[in-house]
């Protein structure tokens, strides 16, 4: 497979929030055409589909044959559809897939959609979708392992947590206390990643809180799993996001004017390591070969999109993404390095702590904001002169990490 330059010609995006009087169907429609308009793509052109959803099947009952239904519904028809689902990484494994359609000349134009409803009356359904993103044979053994990590860190005594809450919530504190541990982050460095990306969020119309918070509003909110409060942990979601991907062949039927090259995407799952042993993290592993393969690195990034599930994911991410040496992302958070305007803005849309978290969209919601940025069209929330943007979209877990992770590079 000789290598060839390869774009992003058009995304679209839903408000992610709750959306009670729309169906899957209804959301996949509205990004599809959203794209496909931005593109100046007639849906004849798509060549072939993928699919993503985590939740559908939990939720709704919907198994096996997602995309064809959701598809089918808005007319596209006729073409390879295939489903993907990878955890809360599921569509950036989709764009994954289609860009690897394309660069194999399988076809020139190639559509990647996620999406999910996770909310529903029944709140144990909603977060029973989370419950099989880890090894469900080895639950207790999985649990024992993570809360022995920093035996050292404890809560402040008389701490209440949640009753309910998403086991993911207890694997992100034992992580963030192992990290206290280690280096001595500190839970005002972690407010101040979930208080950061509220206030990023007053500026993207779409996002599903669209609130300010003070650090010190962060911490005095509800204690979920130490050292996380509800504000440190992000919410469930309604919402969906596409992207057409094409080769040098598509490009010259579309629009061209816009497009963004997509540089790199690398796909890596977990291995076996000691908890502590961060430079062998499977998102740093994966972040700096998608950095080789794309000829930049680190330093070149004008903006980034990482999966903050939790305030202290994002401060992990911007270790293993290379912005500062292991340790230090708790301090860079807090003199504001990573806030808009800042020396590397990360998750200026609000990220999955304040944009929402609609799990099978979130990897193709980063997309959308990379691609808005790198274009000029990101209004309130713009960053200055960006020319390159990464995303970091992990999902599920195993062992000490999580279970799977894609890294995207896109450009000018």
């Amino acid at each position: 497979m000789s290598k060839q330059n390869l774009y992003i010609v058009g995304v679209g995006i839903t408000h992610f929030a709750k959306h009670p009087d729309k169906t899957v169907k209804d959301l996949v429609r509205e990004v599809v055409e959203g794209a496909l308009q931005d593109a100046g793509c007639g849906r004849e052109l798509i060549q072939a589909a993928y699919f993503a959803t985590a939740g559908q099947g939990v939720i709704e009952g919907q198994h096996m044959v997602a995309g064809e239904v959701a598809l089918k519904a808005m007319g596209i028809t006729g073409i390879p559809v295939t489903n993907v689902e990878n955890a809360c990484a599921s569509s950036s494994t989709a764009l994954n897939a289609a860009q690897l359609y394309v660069a194999a000349g399988a076809g020139d134009i190639c559509l990647a959609v996620g999406v999910d409803k996770l909310f529903s009356p029944d709140k144990e359904k909603s977060f029973s979708v989370f419950d099989g993103a880890f090894d469900v044979n080895n639950r207790d053994g999985q649990l024992a392992l993570l809360h022995g990590l920093a035996p050292t860190i404890k809560p402040p005594a008389g701490t209440k947590e949640a009753d309910q809450r998403s086991i993911f919530m207890d694997i992100y504190a034992s992580l963030a206390r192992l990290h206290m541990e280690r280096f001595g982050t500190t839970q005002r460095q972690i407010a101040a990643v979930a208080a950061k990306n509220h206030v990023h969020s007053t500026r993207n119309p779409l996002a599903q809180f669209q609130y300010p918070l003070t650090i010190d509003e962060v911490l005095a909110a509800r204690t979920i799993a130490w050292p996380l409060t509800l504000p440190m942990c992000a919410p469930i979601g309604d919402g969906a996001a596409a992207a057409i991907v094409c080769n040098e062949d598509g490009l010259r039927k579309l629009e061209r004017s816009r497009a963004v090259r997509l540089m790199a995407s690398v796909l890596r799952t977990a291995t076996e390591r000691p908890a502590d042993q961060y430079e062998r993290h499977l998102c740093h592993l994966a972040a700096f070969e998608a950095y080789e393969r794309a000829g930049v690195g680190p330093e070149d990034m004008s903006l980034a999109e990482v999966h903050d599930a939790t305030a202290f994911a994002e401060i992990q991410q911007t270790e293993a993404l290379g912005f500062c040496p292991f340790g230090e992302g708790g301090p860079m958070a807090e003199s504001g390095a990573t806030s808009l305007g800042g020396r590397i803005p990360i998750n200026v849309s609000g990220g999955l702590l304040s944009r929402g978290h609609p799990i099978g969209a979130t990897g193709l919601a980063q997309v959308y904001e990379m691609v808005t940025q790198l274009r000029g069209e990101a209004g309130a929330r713009q960053v200055d002169n960006a020319r390159f943007a990464i995303a970091e979209n992990g999902g599920g877990f195993n062992g000490v990490e999580e279970a799977v992770t894609c890294i995207t590079i896109l450009g000018r």
